[in-house]
């Protein structure tokens, strides 16, 4: 009987948990819609009532204000191209320093990637800035080269951390049978990151996707802007157009949903093998 209570009261409370995790989502999507297609006039009404009349026309403005389709293929530029090499990149660091972990020089790279992880950004933003402009690199290049740098650290620690479960043994059978340690590692140990590289892509693809900062302090061309760089377009000096700003939210949210509802089986499948991993 106890065994039973307890089992109800602890599906309640994940109900619950549950039902509260859905509303911090669903209300201020709620609201974000609201408001996209509501007039001038009726921002000034009640924010939560349903729009009186449906303003779909925002969308339209929104996108000319904006220049959304070339900040949309600025933004896709710069998150293939950043996970693309992320994955390629930082995957052959952690694996040389995974299976040389055991010597002295590894380990204090290893460790010197760790302690990166506490320096905060606001600290090298202004000379990091200054050396990408000194080298010509303040475009959509330098923002990609560092999206993939900037991340190293934290991508090398999931690396090392995933293949210290991968078997030494898989490794010496390929170079029994003649193979070199560059095709060992894309013959063999590769094809066994995909859990993780699914896990890095997700991060990176988010990180890259809504970042602010960096394209902000980085980007000076106009027409190399972001999409949520473009956002600001809306927010005058005394007014901000909040009907405008979110259906531009809207519209830069849409690619990023549209790609998880395709590739939600591999995404998850993929987090799913790295845990059970």
């Amino acid at each position: 009987m106890n065994s039973t209570r307890a089992s109800k009261i602890s599906s309640w409370l994940m109900t619950g948990l549950l039902a509260i995790g859905a509303l911090t989502i669903a209300v201020p999507m709620y609201f974000t819609v609201v408001t996209a297609l509501k007039t001038p006039s009726e921002m000034r009404g009640n924010l939560w009532a349903l729009p009186q009349h449906w303003e779909w026309g925002n969308f339209a403005q929104a996108i000319q204000m904006t220049n959304f389709f070339g900040a949309l293929g600025n933004s896709l530029l710069v998150t293939v191209f950043s996970v693309g090499i992320v994955i390629v990149t930082n995957s052959m660091v952690g694996y040389a320093i995974a299976r040389n972990l055991h010597k002295r020089l590894y380990k204090g790279i290893f460790i010197y990637f760790l302690t990166a992880l506490f320096i905060p950004f606001p600290i090298v933003m202004l000379p990091l800035v200054k050396e990408m402009a000194f080298l010509g690199l303040d475009n959509l290049v330098g923002l990609i080269i560092l999206y993939v740098v900037y991340n190293l650290s934290f991508n090398v620690l999931l690396y090392v951390g995933y293949l210290s479960t991968v078997p030494v043994e898989l490794e010496e059978a390929a170079m029994i049978d003649g193979a070199g340690p560059f095709t060992t590692f894309w013959k063999v140990i590769f094809p066994l990151l995909g859990p993780v590289n699914a896990t890095v892509a997700i991060l990176t693809g988010l990180w890259v996707w809504n970042d602010f900062l960096l394209p902000l302090v980085m980007l000076s061309d106009q027409g190399s802007f972001t999409l949520p760089l473009v956002q600001n377009v809306f927010q005058g000096q005394f007014t901000t157009q909040y009907n405008l700003a979110f259906s531009s939210y809207i519209l830069a949210l849409t690619p990023m949903l549209i790609i998880y509802l395709i590739f939600q089986r591999w995404i998850i499948g993929g987090v799913m093998r790295g845990a059970i991993k």
